[in-house]
């Protein structure tokens, strides 16, 4: 999978180690077809250098910042010291995550190469990566996909290929609600108040209501982000706390640590 056109300075790539020479490093890069970028000595690491290659070796896999371009001269010039070891292994997993987005896209327009060829470069266009398109849409639905500018025909296949293949990302929160009615007919009301959390309904979002041991329950929440998540867990304990308090009861909330 290749994308077109020139990365930008301050982009992160990802290449492949071609030439080791004494004032640095010749790479090929993985995700722009036919270039190639140099990192000078000083670039490689920080410090002074007695040995390039205890830094750098042919054939290594690396992520390099860019720094500049020169398009004229066809020129990329890249820093390996200025990538800390979190980004570069983020930059690597948002890599191999294209290639299999790329492969799924591959199976779903198979003998079409020029509708490939059209899909992917108006994804990359409209999305930072291929598979965060996919993600979007497995997440979001048809509707993300809409403003892409594509058609309404590779909309769905896009869409089911998402569905087949991407896990949709998510974090999991607690909170719990103490609640307690003075009411003879207590235990219904506090089933009915428990019931309240349910009704913040959200397609986005899994929610489990458990006993934890009276006057306590804890609610779950699952959703694709923690915004989203900290967001309906307020809303649902604040729906059981209303609910108990106009019947009569009392209630507090309290949040996982």
């Amino acid at each position: 999978m290749l994308r077109e056109g020139w990365p930008e300075p301050g982009d992160l790539v990802v290449c492949t180690v071609e030439q080791v020479v004494d004032f640095g490093a010749f790479v090929t890069m993985d995700e722009y077809a036919g270039k190639k970028g140099l990192i000078h000595i000083s670039e490689v690491a920080s410090g002074w250098i007695k040995y390039i290659r205890d830094h750098v070796r042919e054939g290594q896999k690396i992520v390099c910042k860019v720094l500049s371009v020169d398009r004229n001269r066809h020129h990329i010039d890249l820093s390996l010291k200025d990538v800390n070891e979190h980004q570069r292994r983020e930059k690597i997993q948002e890599w191999k995550a294209d290639l299999k987005a790329w492969k799924w896209l591959q199976m779903a327009y198979e003998g079409r190469e020029d509708d490939l060829t059209r899909v992917h470069s108006t994804l990359l266009k409209s999305y930072h990566s291929l598979y965060g398109a996919l993600e979007e849409a497995a997440v979001s639905g048809e509707e993300a996909l809409i403003e892409s500018g594509l058609t309404q025909d590779d909309i769905k296949i896009i869409y089911q290929m998402a569905q087949q293949n991407v896990k949709i990302p998510s974090v999991e929160i607690s909170g719990y609600v103490d609640i307690t009615s003075p009411d003879p007919d207590g235990i219904e009301v506090i089933r009915k108040a428990l019931k309240q959390a349910k009704k913040i309904r959200d397609k986005e979002v899994a929610l489990e209501v458990k006993y934890v041991g009276a006057p306590r329950y804890r609610i779950k929440v699952s959703a694709p982000d923690y915004k989203h998540a900290e967001a309906t867990l307020k809303k649902s304990a604040q729906a059981v706390i209303k609910y108990i308090e106009q019947h009569g009861g009392e209630g507090a909330f309290l949040r996982e640590a």
